[in-house]
């Protein structure tokens, strides 16, 4: 039997392999020659998000270079979003990717479940923090709804299992058909 931790608070299950895996992309992002070469992304994308006054979020893909090859082989493209402050960008999943994710910079709330049935999973940008208060896996085809507190934008760190030119973000549409949209994040 796969041994799950189960955190309390959030009643999200994690296995011991899913554990050790965001530990060692924790341990990539830790790094103070891989977090410098995030910063002027992060900036960028902040920037962008400070020009587009009715933008939610803005993000932009991080090469792989950047983290040398410590990341495990599974993650094929990384990412930079910016939240902005006291948004609820709505329910989403990645139907071709499974996400890791980790707060770089204030916080949120990543809720996960089922649209009207969303568990809150807040995390935090404290490096002291527990892993599971910084960082959160989200399962190919999940839903999940970031929220963001009033206060201050929500900067995060995501990796995908697929290129970063193929992410598919899926959202509920009640106007299509089959009640969802799909779009690519690079075809912004």
């Amino acid at each position: 039997m796969r041994e799950a931790r189960k955190s309390q608070k959030e009643g999200l299950e994690m296995t011991k392999e899913e554990r050790s895996r965001l530990e060692s992309i924790d341990t990539v992002l830790r790094s103070e020659t891989v977090r410098e070469q995030i910063r002027p992304i992060v900036e960028r994308v902040r920037a962008e998000l400070a020009r587009k006054k009715d933008a939610v979020m803005t993000w932009e893909p991080v090469p792989l270079t950047v983290f040398g090859r410590a990341l495990p082989s599974e993650i094929r493209s990384g990412w930079v979003f910016v939240l902005r402050a006291g948004v609820d960008t709505g329910a989403e999943r990645h139907p071709n990717s499974h996400q890791r994710m980790m707060t770089f910079e204030g916080s949120g709330d990543m809720q996960t479940g089922e649209p009207g049935q969303f568990k809150s999973n807040v995390l935090i940008s404290n490096p002291e923090a527990p892993l599971e208060q910084r960082w959160i896996s989200i399962p190919q085809n999940s839903w999940h709804r970031p929220v963001v507190g009033k206060d201050t934008d929500w900067t995060v760190v995501s990796f995908h299992t697929v290129p970063a030119e193929d992410l598919i973000e899926e959202k509920l549409d009640d106007s299509s058909k089959d009640g969802t949209k799909q779009k690519k994040y690079l075809e912004k």
